[in-house]
């Protein structure tokens, strides 16, 4: 089984997280096994991005009210669902390698049903059924709510398939089932979709329009989740910036005739998802650089529990490649909105990015440019990929994926060195520094030792002493490498 990768459960002395076509790295998390007693068991493998993570932790609920507990073996499963991600193409084909596999195993059970969830159902639809034998069920991220429909379909020998995409939906009123958790931290989803057409991403054809989700539910969740003994919650969204609540547009039936209406937006959000408890760390994700607002910096500043850390995707450090990807800003607006971060934040604040190297008509001269803009920002970390074309995409109906392979492949290499570079010059700045560590558990090389996170999302190693996992300690950073901060716990 592949280690995850992502930004919420980073493995020791990872610091530069890459993604290319031959390494077969797509990130995938396995479901945990909740056994109590029902008739039959689900198995979901989720495939990309935090959002298919949550969204799977949702289906289970759903599922769980109709008789499913949850395996680890998949053997075990009635029901055995693929989560899955189309932002490269990559990521599908290793989709379509698991369900050859999985194949095997229903001609030894059978019964096993087989379903496909999430992006790739949506961007593929019925081509699923009738090219993969194996599929017995479709359905798109929209369409959870349907399931046990669905399921009840294919219960009765037919094939089933829902791809509606929603302009409400937004799982409002589910309870998560937490599948793997640490008890420390968890995922909560405060909108769906996506409004911003990147010629490049496929994101809006698979998950629709922006949705934001009701602020009070937000809110509840997160206080649950803390009397629960969580301690850390990350808010998802594919453009958190855009939130946007009005109750008069969104809860008109709650409405007396004569009450104001008041807009919640992200800064508010946050705010409000802070007050719930001191002890509850706040982060989110994902900010778009256009978005990100003045407002938001200084709401981040006034909460020591906001961790201060933002992913902060740039995908090119040259205008006309930005323009060209429709990021709605400019290698001069990008450069200005760090540096707001710095003055409001401070050095310290963590940034991270997403980077597209190899994009259409890119030249090496624009290319230079995304590792000056590097330079200039110094990242902690980055996610590096190269361009993989997608069907319907706008940049697929414009222009031609004209950059040699080869190419691609240099440029991405020099962009994870001179990540690397900035990695361990970042870190480097921590040594000497005594911070704040939310505990998340056992270091995964020593048993003697624990790990967890400071503020700005770096992974800490330190002796474990007499402390656990869910606990806030001080540690005096010692060392470092690439990916991690090394140390030991003092007195503060």
């Amino acid at each position: 089984m592949r280690i995850q990768l992502n930004m919420n459960n980073l493995i020791d002395d990872i610091g530069v997280l890459t993604g290319t076509e031959g390494e077969g790295n797509e990130a995938m998390k396995v479901t945990a096994t909740q056994n109590t007693g029902k008739a039959r068991k689900l198995y979901i493998e989720s495939y990309g991005c935090q959002m298919n993570f949550s969204d799977s932790e949702i289906v289970a609920s759903i599922l769980q009210k109709e008789g499913f507990d949850t395996t680890s073996e998949i053997e075990e499963a009635d029901l055995v669902f693929l989560n899955t991600c189309s932002i490269r193409e990559k990521a599908e084909q290793t989709v379509r390698n698991r369900l050859n596999h999985i194949n095997g195993l229903k001609k030894k059970k059978p019964e096993m049903m087989v379903g496909v969830l999430g992006c790739m159902a949506e961007r593929l639809k019925t081509k699923l059924l009738e090219e993969e034998k194996i599929v017995d069920l479709v359905a798109g991220p929209d369409a959870y709510r349907d399931l046990p429909q669905l399921i009840l379909q294919v219960d009765e020998g037919d094939k089933a398939v829902n791809t509606f995409l929603s302009r409400e939906e937004t799982y409002a009123d589910i309870s998560p089932v937490r599948l793997n958790s640490n008890g420390i931290t968890a995922f909560i989803s405060i909108m769906r979709g996506c409004d911003n057409m990147c010629s490049f991403c496929v994101v809006p054809f698979t998950r629709g329009r922006e949705r934001s989700r009701d602020p009070h539910s937000i809110v509840a969740e997160a206080k649950d989740l803390f009397e629960k003994g969580y301690r850390e919650v990350t808010l998802l969204g594919q453009n958190v910036d855009s939130y946007k609540w009005s109750e008069v547009e969104n809860n008109k039936a709650r409405l007396e005739k004569n009450q104001i209406s008041e807009v919640v937006n992200f800064a508010h959000l946050l705010e409000m998802v802070a007050q719930v408890h001191p002890d509850l760390r706040v982060r989110f994700s994902t900010s778009h650089p256009k978005d990100i607002t003045d407002e938001v910096l200084h709401t981040m500043a006034r909460y020591d529990n906001i961790c201060k850390y933002i992913h902060l995707p740039v995908q090119s450090g040259n205008s006309r490649i930005l323009e060209l990807m429709n990021r709605g800003y400019s290698r001069e607006w990008y450069l200005d909105r760090v540096a707001k971060i710095r003055e409001i934040l401070g050095t310290e604040c963590g940034i991270s990015s997403d980077m597209i190297t190899g994009f259409c008509t890119e030249t090496e001269e624009e290319h230079l440019d995304t590792l000056t803009l590097m330079n200039l920002v110094e990242y902690d970390y980055s996610y590096m990929f190269f361009y993989s074309e997608r069907p319907g995409t706008l940049a697929a109906k414009k222009w031609a994926d004209d950059i040699p392979l080869d190419v691609k492949k240099r440029r991405l290499d020099e962009i994870i060195k001179k990540q690397n570079e900035l990695s361990l010059k970042r870190n480097r700045m921590d040594v000497g520094k005594v911070q704040q560590v939310l505990i998340e558990g056992t270091s995964k090389r020593s048993t003697e030792h624990l790990q967890g996170r400071n503020s700005a999302n770096k992974v800490v190693i330190f002796p474990k002493e007499n402390k656990m996992k869910g606990q806030y300690v001080h540690v005096l950073i010692e060392s470092c490498t690439g990916g991690t901060l090394i140390g030991k716990i003092v007195n503060q």
